[in-house]
């Protein structure tokens, strides 16, 4: 996914994300160990997008406090 994908969604909904591409980055693991996983690039992209969810994350909820406390 791209970081744009990521800018229209709430936090929580990152949290779900986020929840999600780390299941799936563990299922990626066990796959790699058994010797089952046939996309080997999809390993780094999933670890990528956990980065950017993350700083997305942390962005709106650094945003929403200093609105908060300048209101």
């Amino acid at each position: 996914m791209k970081s744009s994908d990521f800018t229209s969604m709430t936090p929580d909904q990152l949290d779900d994300q986020l929840v999600k591409l780390k299941k799936e980055q563990f299922n990626l693991r066990f796959q790699r160990a058994s010797g089952q996983l046939e996309n080997t690039a999809r390993v780094r992209q999933v670890r990528r997008d956990i980065a950017r969810v993350m700083t997305m994350a942390r962005q709106k909820r650094a945003g929403s406090t200093t609105t908060a406390k300048g209101a």
